[in-house]
């Protein structure tokens, strides 16, 4: 009996994917949860894996071709099934068989061993399927796919090993493809610039007890947690915690229906800088967790991001974003709030620097870390006077020593 295998669903608000790469031809045997073919969004690269064991009887969406959600990809028959001459109309047929000839000797330099079909260097990635689809799905790049770089290839013998991060392709004087991620990236960015009005709000942040705070407790959040407890869960709980305060922020203008949906939960994009470019997961529920909460789901969203293994619905459904834009050292920036959001919130680098501090009546200057805070935000919906309260709401907290109780609760979620 003959199977289709369809494209499943890809996560929220995602309606179609491209083919990028077949892993099997017409005629070959596959067996079922077998890696069939890579399908792109705009979201995540994933692997679309065979629905059951057969022959792959037809191709019907070539590579490139971009195709809907629940649309037919390719027929798997049974083992005897007679592959190319019986392909559905629109198949994509493989190259003719030519016969197979006597084994014949030769130097093993001159006959490599030809790689495992559909087999790609590095280690398997790690994710589970989200989707409602029969098929299962397994996502298996954090970001689409880039074009082949400039340079040799690099054999999978050669390839360094997944803890040791690859050499950056030499890039000075070299003219090269546009990968897709950069594409989408530019695209997206250009298009929110294009529609909305934005404009950016900072101020300055004295993080000084936060710092402190964090240091006394680092050693503890450790032995319970398991984790490293970085400063970045703070700001992302503080700025959560604001935006049930101000809905506007968390928000977004329905474009073409003149309405405006204020969201009852706080999901929030975190981006995350990898070797593939720009990848912003999304943590679900973020208003409902604690700092380790927090914590945890960053870490293991992170590190998703840099090695592979993001589900489909771990990049889709964000209200809200949060770029650690110090994380490289730099001072503030002027971060692009992303298409359907009101607003992006951008987390600074923390400078020591001298300043003036109110203890009790006494106003002294002291060394404080210091960190930028800035709200990009679509003016059309919301108005400085709401950036401003956001973002000092936002200040509070960080400034208070709220956290102190927080802490005492870091076992919990």
């Amino acid at each position: 009996m003959a199977v289709s295998v369809t494209l499943p669903a890809l996560g929220e608000s995602v309606t179609e994917g491209t083919v990028t790469r077949w892993l099997k031809e017409v005629g070959e045997m596959v067996q079922a949860d077998e890696p069939l073919l890579e399908v792109s969004t705009d979201k995540v690269d994933t692997e679309i894996p065979a629905p059951a064991s057969g022959v792959l009887v037809s191709i019907m969406a070539a590579e490139d071709e971009t195709v809907e959600i629940g649309a037919t990809l390719a027929v798997i028959g049974a083992p005897d099934s007679v592959p190319a001459q019986e392909a559905l109309p629109g198949a994509v047929p493989s190259a003719p068989q030519a016969p197979v000839p006597e084994p014949v000797a030769a130097p093993a330099a001159v006959l490599p061993a030809p790689a495992a079909p559909g087999a790609t260097p590095g280690p398997a990635p790690v994710g589970t399927s989200v989707s409602p689809s029969p098929s299962p799905v397994a996502p298996v790049a954090v970001a689409p796919m880039a074009a082949p770089q400039s340079g040799p290839a690099v054999p999978p013998a050669a390839a360094p090993a997944a803890s040791h991060p690859a050499q950056p392709p030499v890039l000075r004087g070299q003219t090269v493809a546009m990968t897709r991620v950069r594409k989408i990236i530019g695209d997206s960015l250009k298009k929110a610039l294009l529609e909305q009005a934005q404009l950016t709000t900072v101020v300055e942040v004295d993080v000084t007890e936060l710092m402190r705070l964090r240091e006394r407790a680092r050693e503890d959040f450790v032995a319970r947690e398991g984790i490293k407890l970085s400063p970045m869960p703070f700001f992302i709980h503080a700025a959560v915690q604001a935006l049930k305060s101000c809905p506007v922020i968390n928000a977004r203008i329905n474009e073409g229906e003149g309405t405006i949906t204020y969201f009852d939960e706080e999901n929030v994009g975190i981006a995350v800088d990898t070797e593939r470019g720009l990848m912003t997961p999304v943590i679900k529920g973020a208003g409902e967790l604690s700092i380790a909460g927090i914590a945890r789901r960053t870490l293991e969203l992170a590190g998703k991001a840099r090695q592979g293994g993001l589900a489909p619905d771990e990049v889709s459904g964000a209200t809200f974003t949060i770029s650690n834009t110090g994380s490289r050292g730099a001072l503030f920036d002027t971060v692009i709030v992303p298409p359907g959001q009101a607003a992006i919130l951008g987390v600074g680098a923390a400078v020591k620097r001298p300043a003036v501090v109110e203890i009790g009546e006494d106003t002294v200057v002291g060394v404080r870390d210091i960190v930028h805070l800035t709200l990009s935000y679509d003016h059309r919906l919301v108005d400085g006077a709401d950036a401003a309260r956001y973002l000092v709401a936002v200040k509070a907290t960080l400034e208070s020593a709220a956290f102190a109780g927080e802490l005492s609760l870091v076992a919990g979620s």
